[in-house]
């Protein structure tokens, strides 16, 4: 699957618009939870509503079945998180589910896993929300800085509070590392 034409350009733009909205500069690591509360977005852990071994055995189930989902409750977006996830994936979660809400997807999709329903997007609006949300915690002016610091993922990671993965992914789709060797 491929993003649309333009679409990481207006992700960058978007992202570093939110950023200016929040007083951050374009390097300086993003709190999802500030975001989220400048969106009117409240984050609950899952492990309020149900007991956490049921979350425990969802996991044995199908691992990574369920890492954060959005929901509209009397006109709230509310995301609820899962508490075995690391602060690192927390983070990415918290800002994929934003971005869904920032673009304006619509939940439509149901799926259960073992007997727990859950609502999601089409497959090209998770890419799409996959992208955006690693966009608005590592833009590409923070990936060229910490290039030019010759910095890999794992520093970007660790310096951002971000998982290893999503920085490799965003360092990776966005060439930072070849732009900084060419100039």
């Amino acid at each position: 699957m491929t993003l649309p034409r333009g679409f990481k350009a207006n992700a960058e733009r978007e992202a570093l618009r939110l950023r200016r909205e929040l007083n951050l500069g374009d390097t300086d690591a993003l709190d999802v939870d500030a975001l989220a509360g400048h969106l009117q977005v409240k984050i609950i852990s899952a492990e309020k509503l149900v007991p956490r071994d049921r979350l425990e055995d969802l996991e044995r189930v199908q691992a990574y079945a369920f890492s954060a989902a959005t929901f509209q409750i009397a006109d709230r977006n509310i995301i609820v998180t899962n508490p075995l996830r690391t602060p690192g994936r927390r983070a990415s979660d918290v800002a994929h589910e934003l971005a869904h809400l920032v673009l304006k997807h619509d939940l439509t999709e149901i799926r259960e896993v073992s007997g727990m329903p859950f609502r999601t997007c089409r497959p090209d609006e998770e890419e799409q929300a996959t992208a955006f949300g690693g966009t608005l915690m590592l833009p590409r002016p923070l990936l060229l800085s910490a290039v030019r610091r010759q910095w890999g993922p794992a520093q970007i990671a660790e310096h951002y509070g971000v998982t290893e993965e999503m920085a490799r992914y965003r360092y990776n789709t966005t060439g930072v590392a070849k732009q900084v060797r060419t100039h």
